[in-house]
C-alpha cells in the first residue's frame, strides 16, 4: 500500500464546443464525497440555463483493518444526468484516470446548441472538456492521511503540541473541557508511529470515523 498520491493543487476550468453545443468542465481537487455537493450546488445555480451537468470523480479513501492496518478503497461515480447513458459521465471519468490523478472530481456544464451530436459526438465532447480542464490544471503530489482524535490532561498540553508539529502531522482541532481533546490528520506512512506514542503517554485515544 501506498499513501502518495497524484492530485491536482487547485481548481481548473476548460472548454470544447461543437456545432453550437458548448461543453464547460470544472476541476477540484476533493478529498471526500461530502465536498462535492456544495460545488455541484453552485454550479446548478451559476447554469441554470444549462440542459446538462454531468461528472465524475475518483477519491482514495483509507479504511482501518481489524489488525490496526490500513487499506486504500478507491471511491468513484460516473454521473450523465440525463444524457444517453455512458456518453458523460465514464469519458470524464476516463480522463481522470487516464491523467493518473485521484482526489479529484470533473463536472461538465452543456449547453445545448440545437444539433444533436449523437452518441460518439457526445462522448468526444465530454472527454474533450474534461481533459482541457485536466491539462489546465498543476499537478501535485498528496499524502494519504487518516484522522486521530485523542485526550490528555491540561498538564501535557505542550508535549502534545510538539507532536502536532511531527513531520505528515496536521493540526484539525482543539477543544479544552475537563480534559484537552486534540484532532489531527496523521498520514498513513507515520500513522503507527504516532499512535504508538500517544500509546506510550497513555493518553486516551478516541474513536473516528476514519472508515465511514
Amino acid at each position: 500500500m501506498t499513501d502518495k498520491f497524484t492530485s491536482i493543487s487547485a481548481p481548473s476550468q476548460g472548454l470544447f464546443k461543437d456545432r453550437g453545443s458548448r461543453f464547460i468542465a470544472y476541476a477540484w481537487p476533493v478529498s471526500s464525497e461530502a465536498e462535492l455537493a456544495p460545488l455541484l450546488k453552485s454550479l446548478e445555480s451559476e447554469h441554470h440555463s444549462a440542459r446538462h451537468i454531468c461528472y465524475a470523480y475518483r477519491i482514495p479513501r483509507p479504511v482501518q483493518l481489524a489488525d490496526g492496518s490500513w487499506s486504500v478503497e478507491s471511491l468513484w461515480r460516473a454521473n450523465d444526468n440525463g444524457e444517453p447513458s455512458g456518453t458523460a459521465g465514464r469519458p470524464i471519468l476516463g480522463q481522470i484516470d487516464s491523467a493518473g490523478l485521484t482526489g479529484v472530481a470533473v463536472a461538465v456544464v452543456r449547453y445545448f446548441g440545437g444539433v444533436l451530436l449523437g452518441v460518439p459526438g457526445l462522448i468526444n465532447a465530454y472527454r474533450s472538456a474534461a481533459a482541457d480542464a485536466l491539462a489546465a490544471a498543476v499537478k501535485v503530489e498528496k499524502t494519504l492521511s487518516a484522522p486521530v482524535v485523542f485526550r490528555f490532561p491540561y498538564a501535557d498540553q505542550p508535549e502534545a503540541e510538539r507532536l502536532l508539529k511531527l513531520p505528515g502531522v496536521e493540526a484539525l482541532s482543539r477543544e479544552f473541557g475537563e480534559d484537552c481533546i486534540f484532532t489531527a490528520n496523521v498520514a498513513l506512512d507515520v500513522f503507527p508511529g504516532f499512535k504508538n506514542l500517544l500509546s506510550e503517554k497513555n493518553w486516551l485515544t478516541l474513536k473516528t470515523d476514519s472508515n465511514q
